[in-house]
C-alpha cells in the first residue's frame, strides 16, 4: 500500500536555512524534491512526510550547527542514519528537516588491546563485524537488517537481534559516545573503560531514546574477543508446545546458546526453499541452535544438545557445521520478513517479548487471534529470550479493522503475561498509542519531562515515542 506524502512548507525552517546556507558547504543542505521524497518514509507504514530540506552532514562541527540553527528557529529535526525503521522512527513531521549521516559513516578505530572500536552513527552494522573479525574480535548485537542498518540507528533503538540470547542487546556494548543537545552543545557521554560509576549514566539512557534526547555524533563501542567454533543445530519440533520444553532442556543443560531462533509452521514453509531445508514428516515447527565458543568444546556441546532435543521430542535433530551450511540457513532466516511481505498485499509485524516460559501462552494467542479474525499471522523471532515477531499479512484493505484490533489483542496479551510492546524495534510512531497498555500515566508523564529538560523546543525527533505527541505530529491515535 503506498501512502499519501505528505507536504508542509514551514517559515521557520525557511529561516533556519537560511542560516545553514551560510554555515554549511554549498552542497550540505538538499532541496530537490525528487531527493526529498527518498527521505519521507523508512520501512514501516507510517505515512510518508516530505522534509523541508535533507542536510547531509560530514562531521561534529556541521550536526552543531544544524541543530544551533534549527533550536533557534524551532524547527524540528529527523536524525537519519538508515531507512530501516520498523515503528516510524525516522519519518520526519511536516515542516522539518531531515539530519542524514550516510556521509558519516567512518569506524575511526579498533583497538584490540582495549576491546574496543570507535564508529560514526551512519558506518553499517554488518561492515563493523567484518573489521572486528579482520581484527580476531566480534561485535555481537546483529540485527537481521545488519547488511543494511546503520549503528546510530541500532543505539537510538537499541537493537537487539538472534544473538541477544548470550550476549544481550546493543546496551550492552555501548562504553560511551559523543552526542549533540537540541541547542548545538557538544557533549561526551561515558567511558573507554568497562569500569565507571561518574555521575548519572546518561549514555544508558541515550540508548533506546529514539533520537529524541540527543544526536549521537560517535560511539565507543564494546567488542569481545572471537569465538574460535561456531555450530548450528536444525531441530524440528511436532508442534508450538514443544518450543518452551526445549528452551527449558537446554537452559537444565548449564549450556547457554548464543541463538536460539524459532519458526512456527507458516514461517518454515516460507522460508523452505531458500534455506534448502528438508522439512522432516510431522514438522510443525523449527528452532535453529547455534553455539559458539572454545574448538574443544563446542563439538562436545552440540551433542548434547542435540541429544536433549531429541529426549524433548524432536522430530529430528539436524547439524550445519559448516560454514557454508550456516550461511544459507541465516541468509534465508533474515530474509525471511521479506518473504512474508512478498507472500501478501499487505504486512504488519510487531515485535513483542514474554518471559520465556510463557513462550506457548503467546503463540496460542497468535492462533486465536488469526482464527478469530481471519487474518494469516506467521510467527518467528528469538525463542531464546522470549522475544517474537508475531506478522499481520492480509489482501483486502477493508480488512484493515481486523488487523488493528488483532494487534490491540496481542499487546492486551503479552502486557497480561508480564512482557513487553517492544523488544529491539522501539516505540516510534506506530506502537506510541499503545504506550499507556503497559505504562502508567505517572511513568509516560516522567520521561516527558526527561524529554523536555534536554529538549526544551521539542525539536529533536518529535511525534515518536509519546502517545500525544505522535498524535499531534503524525496523526497516530
Amino acid at each position: 500500500m503506498t501512502a499519501p506524502v505528505v507536504v508542509h512548507h514551514s517559515s521557520a525552517a525557511e529561516r533556519a536555512l537560511l542560516d545553514l546556507g551560510r554555515a554549511l558547504p554549498s552542497d550540505a543542505v538538499v532541496r530537490d524534491r525528487d531527493i526529498l521524497v527518498g527521505y519521507a518514509s523508512d520501512a514501516s507504514e507510517v505515512t510518508p512526510v516530505v522534509p523541508e530540506a535533507v542536510v547531509r552532514v560530514r562531521n561534529t562541527a556541521e550536526v552543531s550547527a544544524v541543530m544551533r540553527a534549527c533550536h533557534a528557529h524551532g524547527v524540528p529535526v529527523t536524525p537519519r542514519s538508515g531507512d530501516t525503521s520498523r515503528v516510524g522512527g525516522s519519518v520526519p513531521v511536516p515542516g522539518g528537516i531531515v539530519l542524514a549521516f550516510e556521509q558519516m559513516n567512518a569506524l575511526k578505530g579498533v583497538e584490540r588491546a582495549d576491546l574496543l572500536a570507535v564508529v560514526e552513527p551512519g558506518l553499517i552494522t554488518g561492515e563493523l563485524h567484518q573489521h572486528a573479525e579482520d581484527a580476531g574480535l566480534f561485535y555481537p548485537p546483529d540485527p537481521n537488517s545488519l547488511s543494511t542498518c546503520a549503528l546510530g540507528g541500532n543505539i537510538a533503538a537499541n537493537a537487539g537481534g538472534p544473538r541477544a540470547f548470550k550476549y544481550g542487546v546493543t546496551r550492552e556494548y555501548v562504553l560511551g559516545m559523543e552526542v549533540v543537545m537540541a541547542d548545538g552543545a557538544v557533549l561526551q557521554l561515558g567511558k573507554r573503560t568497562v569500569k565507571g560509576v561518574t555521575g548519572y549514566d546518561l549514555t544508558a539512557l541515550m540508548v533506546g531514546s529514539e533520537g529524541t534526547l540527543g544526536i549521537i555524533t560517535e560511539a565507543t563501542l564494546r567488542l569481545v574477543p572471537k569465538p574460535e567454533a561456531v555450530a548450528t543445530l536444525l531441530v524440528f519440533l511436532p508442534d508450538d508446545e514443544s518450543v518452551g520444553r526445549a528452551v527449558s532442556a537446554i537452559l537444565a543443560l548449564g549450556i547457554i546458546p548464543r541463538c536460539v531462533e524459532f519458526l512456527d509452521r507458516i514461517a518454515l514453509e516460507l522460508v523452505r526453499p531458500d534455506a534448502g531445508v528438508p522439512v522432516p514428516e510431522g514438522a510443525r515447527s523449527l528452532l535453529l541452535v547455534e553455539l559458539d565458543g572454545d574448538a574443544r568444546h563446542v563439538p562436545e556441546q552440540t551433542e548434547r544438545v542435540g541429544n536433549a532435543m531429541v529426549d524433548a521430542g524432536a522430530v529430528e535433530v539436524l547439524v550445519a557445521d559448516k560454514g557454508s551450511e550456516r550461511e544459507r540457513l541465516w541468509g534465508a532466516r533474515r530474509e525471511l520478513s521479506h518473504t512474508l511481505r512478498r507472500s501478501a498485499k499487505h504486512k504488519l509485524s510487531e515485535d513483542v517479548v514474554v518471559p520465556r516460559s510463557r513462550i506457548a501462552d503467546l503463540l496460542a494467542v497468535c492462533h486465536r487471534l488469526a482464527e478469530q479474525h481471519g487474518i494469516v499471522m506467521p510467527t518467528y523471532g528469538h525463542a531464546g529470550d522470549g522475544n517474537l515477531h508475531v506478522n499481520f499479512l492480509w489482501h483486502d484493505p477493508a480488512q484493515r479493522p481486523a488487523v488493528d484490533a488483532a494487534i490491540r489483542g496481542l499487546f492486551e496479551s503479552v502486557v497480561a503475561m508480564r512482557g513487553t510492546l517492544s523488544g529491539e524495534h522501539g516505540i516510534g510512531v506506530l506502537k506510541a498509542p499503545y504506550l499507556p497498555l503497559e505504562q502508567s500515566a505517572g511513568l509516560i508523564a516522567l520521561q516527558e519531562r526527561i524529554k523536555d529538560v534536554f529538549d526544551p523546543r521539542g525539536i529533536l525527533n518529535p511525534g515518536k515515542i509519546f502517545p500525544a505527541s505522535a498524535k499531534r505530529h503524525h496523526g497516530a491515535c
